[in-house]
């Protein structure tokens, strides 16, 4: 598959690395100097340029992507990437760095496949981490959000199907995924789960029972 991935921050870099390493296609869309050199030192394709603009992203082939990630640190970037690349029919991936709210959410997603604001999940794991816990359940981010983490046993009702078809109870969304001893990335339209696998999810703290439930299967109720 083929994928841009705009910006090559922190988040942008490992996103190209991981895909790359999976045997995918990547292009980096850049406007950094320093950012430049070391995706093109690291062997990436890259074009160097404002990716909210469509000729630029064009450049990094847009019209033959499978998706785009923007993943720069300004929402203003990331969300005009999502549009130009959702016009052109890939699937859409958003960035936001911003402190989550309600608001925000539903602005965005509407628009884009997927938003995701990894500095505040990285957050939420490190206090969950001070205060003792494991990363079985991170956080609260609102009163009506959780993001949880569920590991998949064997013999799981989910196994062999793919992440982005799974549907889950209520508005639940299926933020990461993991292979066993693994890090969390953005699932990819193919992945199939197995044995072992992590799945991040976004729900109604309510709903969370009921979505371990479906995911683990009977096993659910003894964890």
């Amino acid at each position: 598959m083929k994928f841009i991935i705009v910006g090559f921050g922190r988040v942008g870099m490992r996103t190209a690395r991981t895909l790359v390493a999976e045997g995918h296609d990547v292009t980096v869309v850049e406007q950094d100097r320093e950012r430049i050199e070391r995706a093109k030192d690291e062997g990436f394709d890259v074009v160097e340029g404002d990716g909210s603009q469509e000729d630029v992203l064009e450049q990094a082939g847009l019209k033959d992507a499978d998706a785009v990630g923007a993943l720069t640190g300004d929402i203003n970037t990331n969300f005009s990437a999502c549009v130009i690349g959702d016009a052109y029919g890939c699937r859409t991936v958003l960035r936001v760095s911003e402190d989550f709210s309600p608001t925000l959410y539903e602005r965005y997603t509407d628009t884009v496949d997927e938003v995701i604001y990894p500095e505040r999940l990285g957050a939420a794991g490190a206090k969950t981490a001070l205060l003792g816990g494991d990363f079985n359940v991170i956080a609260d981010l609102t009163e009506q959000l959780s993001v949880a983490s569920v590991k998949i046993p064997e013999g799981a009702p989910v196994i062999g199907e793919r992440v982005i078809e799974i549907e889950l109870p209520g508005d639940t969304r299926i933020y990461a995924h993991g292979r066993e001893d693994q890090a969390m990335t953005i699932p990819l339209p193919q992945t199939r789960i197995e044995a072992g696998d992590s799945i991040a999810v976004m729900t109604d703290p309510d709903l969370l029972a009921a979505v371990r439930l479906q995911l683990r299967g009977e096993e659910a109720s003894a964890s």
